[in-house]
């Protein structure tokens, strides 16, 4: 199997942040081209579900393409607790849009 360096499944590809970031709506903010304005609580939460959500799925979809690359390689069982992985990830968005959509009322 070769590796690219562009394949964004590729364990050494970085996603260039670190996943403890809050995008400044812990602080009351957030960053508009230089210009600052405060959000509800309410629209935190909706960016932050949003920002949560295609997180999740690019991992999901990560998830996905390793098990089957753990298939190729002859290693089901791996490949099935990666799938389970994918799974997990799936229940979290539907968890994630479902909060989202009981916010929007």
């Amino acid at each position: 199997m070769t590796h690219h360096h562009d394949d964004p499944h590729d364990p050494s590809h970085k996603h260039g942040h670190s996943h403890d970031h809050d995008h400044g709506y812990s602080h009351g903010h957030a960053h508009d081209h230089g210009h600052t304005h405060e959000l509800t609580f309410e629209q935190k939460l909706e960016k932050l579900f949003d920002h949560w959500i295609d997180h999740n799925e690019s991992h999901k979809e990560t998830f996905y393409t390793w098990a089957q690359r753990a298939k190729e390689a002859n290693l089901d069982q791996v490949a099935v607790q990666i799938e389970q992985a994918g799974q997990a990830a799936g229940e979290i968005t539907r968890l994630l849009k479902e909060a989202g959509k009981k916010l929007k009322g």
